[in-house]
């Protein structure tokens, strides 16, 4: 009993250290890269019609509903389905829409969801409200009740490439050995992905 009490203190104490180096990190990057988040802003507004930000309704810890931000990357008339399911994602995509989604700038307004708690920094992506079966598949093996993550080990690992049971396994595989170590490894890789373009079907 004892031994159990002190795994759920540490994990508790874990879980609060993450979130305190989460608000660090989404607090110090939006402090530094706020030029860049204006400069993105106004080309999407500039290039298409609409607003610079699309807000989508997402599942979160514990399957809560949130409203994720992102930059628009496609045209206003698109369905708020995921992207492979799009009969033509090419001609969905704006001009500027697929450069940012190329070098990965359309997440960055997640920070502020990082900094509202309704993600991490890593985690496993959180899934559009009406992808059913990766919400079930992701609460069978006990993902739902981690914060979804800007970046995540699935990510890294193939990103669109990947169908539900391959993502599902390597959530899982992030929950059952997540540390520290293993994020600041995820994130390092997550940006030499980026630079190097990978993983992004359109």
């Amino acid at each position: 009993m004892n031994e159990e009490i002190d795994q759920l203190s540490e994990t508790e104490n874990q879980g609060m250290l993450k979130r305190l180096v989460d608000i660090a990190l989404a607090g110090g990057a939006l402090v530094v890269l706020w030029p860049v988040l204006l400069c993105v802003a106004v080309c999407v507004r500039a290039s298409s019609p609409g607003p610079a930000l699309y807000w989508s309704d997402r599942v979160g810890r514990d399957n809560r509903i949130f409203r994720m931000p992102k930059f628009r990357s496609m045209r206003v008339d698109t369905p708020a389905v995921a992207t492979h399911l799009l009969q033509n994602p090419a001609a969905a995509i704006t001009p500027v829409g697929r450069f940012i989604r190329k070098t990965s700038l359309d997440e960055l307004p997640q920070l502020w969801s990082v900094l509202r708690g309704d993600m991490s920094i890593v985690g496993p992506r959180p899934a559009l409200f009406n992808q059913a079966d990766l919400i079930e598949a992701r609460t069978a093996a006990g993902v739902h009740r981690m914060r979804p993550g800007i970046t995540g080990w699935a990510q890294i690992n193939g990103r669109d490439e990947l169908d539900v049971s391959q993502k599902v396994a390597f959530d899982a595989e992030y929950l059952a050995s997540q540390s520290f170590l293993f994020d600041a490894n995820i994130i390092a890789s997550t940006i030499l992905r980026v630079l190097r373009r990978d993983g992004v079907a359109h």
